[in-house]
């Protein structure tokens, strides 16, 4: 069904996500309480220990974060979905507090986190949930909702790197090219120097157009960042080919499906979420506003209102 068409190298230019901790809501709840107080649980899945917060009850809501984030990344969220739903927050193989390590043989594709994500549902029993992706984590989701689709609810997918869906975009050749020439070769020229500060710096800053973002982030967003590089040492330096998911995948899934842009995102994300947009049946299509890629950490004010008014929905 898929066909392996990318490096794993290319296809990383589109697996970023930005980190951050907390809500902006100071208004302190017993949620917020128990958010707080919450003990980091540990599952073992596929060989490996996988940890995670799980809060609140009710319908289960799954949270699936990105390259270069972890758990954390979704502060601003779980506090507000714990009110009416059970909530979990993992951290995907090779994220901080997880302990594996990259090696030559090593798959940095979605398919084994889409494995670990089935595995994550079946082992904790949450029956059907329903997704929430951002980036990386987002095309983990997707995967996942093509996969094992009889575990999946509804799910959210907040810029999916799709990156094979650019061989029908008008000049999407020439967008991933330059796209990769901009991120990529810098951030894995500065892991071949053994400086992952500078790759990290490179990459975030060439993804989110402000070369000095990671300079002006708070210092607690930038630790976050460096305890996750690991994955993305893995993608930039392996050659190893993945597989891609083509446009017959997205026609058979039958799963609502919300999609996610931000109203100054890349071109690059924009146009895959388009092409994405045009080929799914039973989906939703919402600009975020004041948001670039980052989405839930941009705007998740108005994130957690679309992204819950979806979910009940459904």
């Amino acid at each position: 069904m898929k066909k392996k068409l990318f490096t794993a190298s290319v296809l990383l230019l589109m697996l970023i996500c930005l980190c951050t901790c907390g809500s902006k809501n100071s208004n302190k709840s017993k949620q917020d309480v128990d958010h707080a107080i919450a003990e980091l649980k540990t599952v073992f899945i596929n060989g490996d220990s996988i940890n995670y917060l799980d809060i609140g009850k009710g319908e289960p809501v799954v949270f699936v974060h990105g390259t270069v984030g972890d758990y954390r990344v979704w502060g601003a969220q779980m506090d507000t979905f714990a009110t009416s739903h059970r909530v979990i927050a993992y951290s995907r193989r090779y994220a901080y507090p997880n302990k594996q390590i990259i090696n030559d043989s090593a798959d940095y594709s979605a398919v084994p986190h889409a494995k670990d994500l089935a595995e994550l549902i079946k082992t904790l029993d949450l029956g059907p949930v329903h997704l929430v992706g951002h980036s990386y984590g987002a095309l983990t989701s997707l995967l996942t909702t093509i996969e094992y689709p009889e575990l999946i609810r509804s799910v959210t997918l907040g810029e999916p790197p799709v990156f094979s869906m650019l061989k029908n975009v008008s000049g999407g050749d020439t967008l991933g090219n330059n796209f990769f020439a901009q991120t990529m070769i810098p951030a894995a020229e500065a892991f071949k120097e053994n400086n992952d500060e500078k790759a990290v710096i490179k990459f975030i800053g060439a993804v989110l157009g402000d070369s000095l973002f990671y300079s002006k982030a708070p210092r607690q967003v930038q630790d976050m960042m460096m305890q996750n590089t690991l994955e993305l040492r893995g993608f930039a330096l392996s050659s190893e080919t993945i597989s891609a998911i083509n446009h017959d995948d997205l026609k058979e899934i039958t799963i609502p499906v919300l999609l996610l842009t931000g109203d100054r995102s890349p071109l690059i994300f924009t146009s895959i979420i388009n092409e994405i947009d045009s080929l799914l049946t039973n989906n939703e299509f919402v600009t975020l506003p004041n948001s670039s890629h980052g989405l839930e950490l941009d705007n998740p004010l108005e994130f957690n209102k679309i992204v819950l008014e979806f979910i009940n929905k459904h």
